[in-house]
C-alpha cells in the first residue's frame, strides 16, 4: 500500500505526457473542491438562521414548559415546590393564558393575553426585544401591559396617547342575558411598549402581570402553565425527565424544541434536502475524477507493464489509481472545507451578505454558524463519493484496456 500511495502522489503532481490529463485533473479538484465549499458555506448558513431562531424563541420561550394534559388550568401543589427547588431550576415562574378581545379606541381586535409574574423578565431576554417604551408590568403603584409589536399596530396603539387598551372576556359561568355586555368581564391596562421577536408571537400576544390576569379571567391560584429556566443545558433532558416522573401522567414537560416541533423539524429536513442536493452535485462533479482516471490508466500503460514484469501483481496496480482517485477527492475535499470555513469567517466578521430590507430583519446580515460535526459528515461524504467514483475505471478500465492474466 504504501507502494501504490507513493506512486499514486507521483502522478498526481507529476506532469502527464497529455497536457489535456493535467487540465482534467485540476478541474476534477476545483470541481470537488467548489462542492465541498457550498457544502461548508449552506449548512453554516442553515446552522446561523437555526441559532438566530432558537436565540429569537428564547427570548420568549422558557427552556422547560410544564403545561397540563387535560384542562387548561391548574393548581400548583407541593409537587411544584419540590421542582422549584431543584438544584437546576434557576427560575420557576407562573403564567396564566387565555384569548381576549382588545379594544383601542375604535379599533379591536382578539389577542392572546400572558399573565407572567416578576420572574419572567429574569429568565427570557424580552426586555432586550423592546422597540418602543420599557418593559414594564408592575410599577408598585401602577399595572401595564406590553403588547407585541402586530398587536400594537392593528390596534393603533400609541405609547403618547392618554387612553388605555380594555380587555373583553366571557365570564365563566354567566348566562347571556337582556344586556350582552353583562356576560363580559371588562378590564383595562395602559401599555408601557412593544416587543419584536418574531411573527408569531407579535401578532398574537400581549403581556400583563399574573395578578390583573387572574382577575380578568375570574381565577385564584390557577396557572395554565409553569415555565422554567435551566441552569446546564447539557442536562436539560435528564432534568426534563426527572420533573415528568415527579409530576406522573397528569402532566407533560417540553423543552423548547418541543414547543416549536413542527418549525424545527421543518428546518431539519430542509437542511437534510440542500445536503442531498449538493452530495448529488457533488457525485456529478466526481464524474471528472472517472474522465481524469482513465485517460491516465491509458496514459500510463508503459509504467503498468513495467510494474508488472517487476512483479506488482492487479490488486496493487489497481490500488495505485484507487488512491490516485481518493487523492483528488482528498486535496478538492481539504481545499474546499478551508475556503468555506474562511468565507463563513469572513461573513461572520465583516457581514459581506445582507438581509433584503435596508435593516427591516432582527439581523443585518446572514448569521453563520460552523459546526465541526458537519465538517466531519461532509469531508466524509466527499472521500466516499471520491472512492465510489474512483472504484468504476480502476476495476473495469483495467482489466478492458490492459488485459490482466
Amino acid at each position: 500500500m504504501n507502494l501504490a500511495f507513493h506512486i499514486a502522489k507521483r502522478y498526481l503532481f507529476s506532469k502527464k505526457k497529455q497536457n489535456v490529463i493535467n487540465i482534467i485533473s485540476i478541474i476534477s479538484v476545483v470541481g470537488v473542491a467548489i462542492g465541498t465549499m457550498a457544502l461548508v458555506i449552506v449548512l453554516s448558513a442553515f446552522n446561523g438562521l437555526n441559532g438566530l431562531i432558537e436565540d429569537l424563541y428564547g427570548s420568549f420561550d422558557p427552556d422547560l414548559k410544564i403545561l397540563p394534559k387535560t384542562g387548561k388550568t391548574f393548581v400548583p401543589d407541593s409537587t411544584f415546590e419540590q421542582i422549584r427547588k431543584l438544584e437546576d431550576v434557576v427560575f420557576y415562574s407562573e403564567v396564566l393564558e387565555e384569548n381576549a378581545l382588545l379594544k383601542y379606541g375604535n379599533r379591536q381586535r382578539p389577542a392572546i393575553v400572558k399573565g407572567v409574574d416578576e420572574n419572567f423578565t429574569m429568565m427570557t431576554g424580552i426586555d432586550t426585544m423592546m422597540v418602543d417604551g420599557s418593559f414594564v408590568l408592575d410599577s408598585g403603584k401602577h399595572q401595564f401591559t406590553v403588547l407585541g409589536y402586530g398587536v400594537a399596530l392593528d390596534l393603533g396603539v400609541g405609547l403618547t396617547f392618554v387612553d388605555p387598551i380594555k380587555f373583553y372576556v366571557p365570564k365563566r359561568g354567566v348566562k347571556v342575558s337582556h344586556n350582552p355586555m353583562d356576560a363580559f368581564s371588562t378590564k383595562h391596562l395602559y401599555p408601557s411598549g412593544y416587543f419584536v421577536i418574531q411573527q408569531d408571537f407579535d401578532s398574537q400576544y400581549v403581556l400583563v402581570p399574573l395578578k390583573f390576569a387572574r382577575s380578568l379571567f375570574s381565577y385564584k391560584k390557577e396557572v395554565s402553565a409553569i415555565e422554567l429556566t435551566i441552569q446546564d443545558q447539557d442536562n436539560i433532558e435528564d432534568l426534563k425527565d426527572q420533573i415528568q416522573k415527579l409530576l406522573g401522567d397528569d402532566f407533560t414537560v417540553k423543552n423548547r424544541f418541543e414547543l416549536h416541533e413542527v418549525l424545527f423539524k421543518m428546518m431539519q429536513t430542509e437542511k437534510m434536502a440542500i445536503f442531498f442536493i449538493l452530495a448529488f452535485i457533488l457525485i456529478i462533479a466526481s464524474f471528472n475524477v472517472i474522465g481524469s482516471l482513465t485517460m491516465l490508466i491509458l496514459d500510463k500503460k508503459s509504467d503498468i507493464s513495467t510494474l508488472r514484469s517487476m512483479g506488482a501483481n492487479e490488486k496493487t496496480i489497481q490500488n495505485i489509481f484507487l488512491l490516485e482517485g481518493w487523492l483528488i477527492s482528498l486535496l478538492g475535499a481539504s481545499i474546499g472545507i478551508i475556503l468555506g470555513v474562511f468565507i463563513c469567517f469572513l461573513q461572520l466578521k465583516f457581514g459581506l451578505v445582507k438581509f433584503a430590507g435596508n435593516g427591516a430583519f432582527i439581523a443585518d446580515s446572514y448569521p453563520v454558524n460552523v459546526h465541526f460535526s458537519d465538517i466531519f459528515i461532509i469531508f466524509t461524504t466527499v472521500v466516499l463519493i471520491g472512492y465510489a467514483a474512483s472504484r468504476f475505471p480502476v476495476r473495469y478500465i483495467t482489466k478492458r484496456f490492459l488485459r490482466f492474466n
